[in-house]
């Protein structure tokens, strides 16, 4: 048994971008960027930031082309995928790893997106959309949790 994974929660690096095949179906692509810190050996604190490429399919591309903007987190879930292609400008053989997302969450709204160049913040939102999901549905706006008192809280 085997697994290919990937779980991502970043911020795109630019707006996607969505194409069609001869066959009329969407793939949509964005980078996302992903933080980690740690403390090097003299004790500063150090922040790494990793790129990874996104390929949407079908329906879940057009729900990112019409929702996400550079700037929003975001959280992808998929699968590792290696790519090999010839470079048309030098006939080099070029590889590419990308994550094939096959569900999405939006994280922050695009408000909060398009303020996160500027350093500003709104309320954060959450939507869930997974390759199945009817690009309708994403019009509808998410249901409340259960509301939580004092007394429910264990601490």
């Amino acid at each position: 048994m085997s697994v290919n994974k990937a779980i991502l929660v970043g911020r795109l690096g630019r707006d996607p971008e969505t194409r069609y095949t001869s066959g009329g179906q969407a793939v949509c692509n964005f980078t996302l960027a992903t933080d980690s810190s740690y403390k090097d050996r003299s004790g500063e604190r150090q922040k790494k930031t990793e790129w990874h490429r996104i390929v949407l399919w079908g329906k879940l591309a057009e729900i990112a082309q019409q929702y996400l903007k550079k700037g929003q987190m975001v959280y992808i879930e998929g699968r590792i995928q290696t790519r090999e292609w010839e470079d048309k400008r030098d006939g080099q053989k070029r590889t590419t790893t990308e994550i094939v997302g096959n569900e999405m969450r939006m994280l922050s709204s695009r408000a909060e997106g398009a303020a996160a160049g500027a350093g500003a913040s709104a309320a954060p939102s959450s939507r869930s959309v997974d390759a199945d999901m009817d690009a309708g549905a994403m019009h509808e706006e998410p249901h409340a949790g259960p509301e939580i008192s004092d007394e429910d809280i264990p601490f």
